[in-house]
């Protein structure tokens, strides 16, 4: 029962995971035209070993999904920096599975100081909601595979 456990809970918590995500990245497009708001995103890779680990469990097979934030250059989202340490306070750095918030700086300037690149967000979400999917087929088909197994069919 321990490997089924621990087979359901890494496709838990991916689906789990990539659904926090998704709120980030729409969030970051609800924030397209408010003034100073920093993109946001997560390393999905970290986030899902983090939240795994945790969990006392292991990613079967050793299978990872690499989702890293960009910025509208394709370089990576870099931490924000911190100039005080009464800044950014703690429930603000880890956001998902432990893993740190991201922040992207435009590489373009923007006159409000608005770092939400439309096209990459888009991108993103599309993408993260594509990957979610794939996700929740193949927790369905593991599972009609134990029902298969267990009805002897």
């Amino acid at each position: 029962m321990g490997k089924i456990d621990d087979l359901l809970r890494f496709h838990e918590t991916a689906l789990n995971l990539r659904a926090q995500r998704q709120q980030l990245l729409a969030s970051n497009i609800a924030n397209a035209d408010t003034p100073n708001y920093k993109a946001r995103d997560i390393d999905f890779n970290a986030a899902l070993t983090g939240a795994i680990a945790k969990a006392g469990g292991s990613i079967p097979n050793g299978n990872t999904a690499k989702v890293t934030a960009t910025t509208s250059s394709g370089t990576s989202a870099n931490e924000m920096a911190k100039t005080s340490t009464v800044h950014l306070s703690s429930n603000t750095k880890a956001a998902v599975g432990g893993a740190p918030l991201l922040y992207s700086n435009a590489q373009q300037g923007n006159i409000d100081g608005n770092s939400v690149d439309m096209d990459v967000q888009r991108n993103q979400f599309t993408d993260n909601a594509m990957r979610y999917e794939v996700s929740l087929t193949l927790a369905s088909s593991k599972i009609k595979g134990m029902m298969t197994a267990i009805q002897g069919q």
